[in-house]
């Protein structure tokens, strides 16, 4: 079994362990060892979302890379060297598999999610329906960064469509990287698919 390429995402509080390989296997933590830990931690979780794929690989870290405000907010936002190279059309078809099982699995969380969530020690945190709200209005922001501009209100299975349709489009664009795209979009679907789940649990 082939390793599976990892970078790291170092703020100035938050690090984030990024695959390459797998968009969406992404986890944050304080220091770089934390990061690692928690990718490794949800190893088994991630899985369960690509079980038609192949099995995950053993964690190399092939490079790192210095955040900014976004990274220390919550988000990994920072391009790497890797982001130059459009990824090979095996590669990339196999991330376009992801994004649909990203979309699929938060689909399923959603439906069997109950309507209030649970909150934390402040009262703070979203309930369901604005976490969903969220996400959607999120993709179609991403979407303007890989060149689809979607107009508020569109439902959302034709907005996931036309930016799906951009994505095998290869197109280049002065907005994001597509591999890069791919990687903070995915994460962000899956990050709050976990949320909904944890919290709905």
């Amino acid at each position: 079994m082939r390793s599976t390429d990892f970078y790291t995402e170092v703020g100035k509080k938050v690090v984030f362990a990024v695959s390459l390989d797998w968009p969406g296997w992404c986890r944050q933590g304080k220091t770089v060892e934390d990061a690692l830990i928690e990718v490794e931690n949800y190893r088994e979780r991630y899985q369960k979302i690509v079980p038609a794929l192949r099995p995950l690989g053993k964690i190399s870290v092939v490079g790192t890379i210095k955040g900014d405000g976004t990274t220390d907010f919550g988000a990994p936002s920072v391009l790497g060297p890797w982001d130059k190279t459009p990824a090979k059309s095996v590669d990339r078809l196999r991330h376009l598999e992801i994004l649909s099982a990203s979309w699929h699995y938060f689909d399923d969380i959603v439906k069997r999610a109950p309507a209030t969530m649970k909150k934390g020690p402040r009262g703070g945190g979203r309930d369901r329906d604005a976490i969903v709200a969220h996400v959607q209005e999120a993709e179609r922001t991403y979407g303007r960064k890989i060149g689809v501009r979607v107009p508020p209100r569109t439902p959302w299975p034709q907005q996931r469509m036309a930016i799906m349709n951009q994505f095998h489009s290869g197109v280049a664009n002065a907005g994001w990287p597509q591999e890069y795209a791919l990687r903070r979009m995915v994460w962000h679907i899956i990050d709050h698919a976990w949320e909904i789940e944890d919290k709905g649990s």
